[in-house]
């Protein structure tokens, strides 16, 4: 397994592609896709995951979708180093791999608890309150047998859960003791409660646009001419196939938020293979409106911002 490596700042030379998964993303700050695919099992890509790098130690992963377990492990990365979980919402193509990628950390010495935040719910979808005690209570939990994670015994690894209101009109803003800075955005994703999430390292930003369909305002608003070095953005449909304005955005839309936010450079990932079979004419859509680099993701490709 390889993953491509790609530079990001304008000036920078590409680094070496081909470097194996085991070697970290090279550079001061980098996002590497564990999982460049969506909730189909049709393509051998690993449902949605990214892992941020900073100085060659993973230190924050957004998202836990199928495959990112064995992703993770392929990138080198350890829980102990990370620093937040970052769920963007309770589709399974999302979270999936949590218990799994759990399990292996309960083997592992931590020194502090580990932050994970996510959405608050709605009558059809839990909060991650309720997500993380339907998962791991200790009494009626379905992975009970992990239930150290959340019943605050400091002798084994613990989970500071955040939960945040995905239905507000604002931008949350989450405390880390790391260098990174993070910020969680409500977005639209039809009736799912579902978050953004924003990373910063010494002021130069990433944005995970996560599943969002082109209803969401507050997360246009904030991002307004924020001049991210890298967006990703999620490639789930054609501008011809599936529903966009009630789930996703089309790559019309995916051009329209990458240019007001005058991102640097886009990555299409949450692949799709009903968009990406149409990715010719999802690319000439894009690029009627956004005229930076765009490239479409493949797991293990990796990003490097800051070197």
């Amino acid at each position: 397994m390889f993953r491509a490596v790609v530079s990001v700042l304008l000036g920078l030379g590409a680094c070496s592609a081909g470097a194996e998964a085991s070697e970290p993303c090279p550079g001061h700050f980098a996002v590497e896709v564990l999982g460049s695919g969506g909730p189909l099992a049709d393509d051998a890509r690993a449902s949605a995951g990214y892992l941020v790098w900073i100085d060659g130690e993973a230190k924050v992963l957004i998202d836990v979708g199928g495959g990112v377990f064995l992703r993770f492990a392929e990138s080198g990365a350890n829980l102990q180093s990370l620093d937040a979980i970052l769920i963007s919402h309770f589709h399974a193509d999302h979270v999936a791999d949590l218990p799994a990628l759990l399990k292996s950390g309960s083997f592992e010495k931590a020194d502090s608890p580990l932050t994970i935040t996510g959405p608050s719910g709605n009558a059809f979808f839990p909060g991650l309150d309720e997500f993380l005690r339907v998962t791991f209570d200790k009494n009626t939990g379905v992975y009970r047998y992990l239930s150290t994670y959340i019943d605050d015994r400091p002798e084994w690894p613990q989970l500071d859960a955040l939960e945040i209101d995905a239905f507000a009109d604002e931008t949350k803003k989450i405390a880390l003791s790391g260098e990174a800075k993070i910020s969680a955005i409500p977005v639209n994703h039809g009736a799912v409660p579902a978050l953004a999430y924003t990373v910063t390292v010494d002021g130069v930003m990433a944005v995970f646009a996560g599943d969002q369909s082109l209803f969401s305002s507050t997360f246009d608003e904030a991002l307004a001419d924020a001049e991210p070095a890298l967006l990703i953005a999620h490639h789930a449909i054609s501008g011809a196939k599936g529903q966009p304005r009630g789930l996703h955005r089309d790559p019309s839309s995916i051009g329209d938020m990458a240019t007001e936010m005058q991102a640097q450079r886009l990555v299409l990932s949450h692949n799709m293979t009903r968009a990406l079979n149409d990715r010719v004419e999802s690319l000439k859509a894009i690029a009627k409106i956004f005229s930076g680099p765009v490239e479409i993701a493949e797991d293990h490709s990796c990003y490097t911002i800051l070197p």
